[in-house]
């Protein structure tokens, strides 16, 4: 009897291993096959020893996602993985779109995986006890204009903001503007973290305010978390009352 194709798409955490779930490790063992963006294989390479492979690089999301199905038709079980969670800026969602649009009868399990919002409010303590947004300021599919009114929106809301993909080399002063935009509405004095490779090696984590903020690196690396108005920061670490009275 032939094999049914089967697809896993794996939130691989962070990037340490030992941040990784049960149950993703569990499907690496199934996969007869692991497809993903480069840096992520090198990631998890002592677990795929034994398996077939292929990586790819940037911007090579939608033939990664062609790949996966194909050789899932053909009868293998395949692993598909994704940074952080498959399905928070992700791998899940084009994989999924594929799929149904495509009316393909496959097997799809999204193996949730630790953000990077959440491994980088870990390091700072505890910033999103309250109502948080996620924001990404890459523009390459979703135009600048949107990304700053939303940035408009999560300041009106007072929203804990976490930014990811806060700079890169194409888009240099997008961190800039988002700093200007959130200080229409929050204080300068508004804690905010900076954490780099947040859980894994070279973790790098720096707690100031919106006034200080561009002071600091930042790069595609980095998650900015921005607190909200009642955020406060205390011996190295940010915390969000939730509001229970003691």
């Amino acid at each position: 009897m032939n094999k049914t194709g089967k697809i896993y798409v794996i939130g691989m955490g962070p990037g340490n291993l030992e941040h990784m779930s049960p149950v993703a490790l569990k499907a690496i063992e199934d996969a007869d096959r692991v497809i993903g963006y480069k840096t992520y294989i090198e990631l998890i390479k002592t677990l795929i020893k034994d398996k077939k492979v292929e990586d790819s690089g940037m911007k090579r999301e939608v033939e990664r996602c062609e790949n996966v199905i194909n050789h899932a038709l053909n009868g293998e079980h395949v692993a598909l993985i994704s940074s952080g969670d498959a399905g928070v800026y992700g791998m899940a969602g084009i994989l999924l779109e594929l799929v149904e649009t495509r009316n393909l009868n496959l097997e799809v399990e999204v193996v949730p995986g630790i953000t990077a919002a959440n491994a980088a409010a870990a390091c700072l303590g505890a910033p999103l006890m309250h109502d948080y947004v996620t924001i990404s300021l890459s523009d390459l599919l979703t135009d600048w204009a949107l990304i700053q009114k939303r940035l408009h929106a999560s300041g009106q809301g007072d929203f804990v903001v976490c930014i990811y993909n806060p700079k890169s080399k194409g888009r240099p002063k997008h961190i800039e503007t988002a700093r200007d935009i959130l200080m229409e509405y929050k204080s300068g004095s508004t804690p905010v973290g900076i954490v780099r490779n947040a859980k894994r090696k070279g973790q790098e984590v720096v707690v100031t305010d919106l006034d200080n903020m561009l002071e600091h690196e930042i790069n595609m690396f980095t998650m900015v978390i921005v607190g909200n108005s009642n955020t406060f920061a205390k011996n190295g670490k940010m915390i969000t009352p939730r509001g229970y009275n003691y």
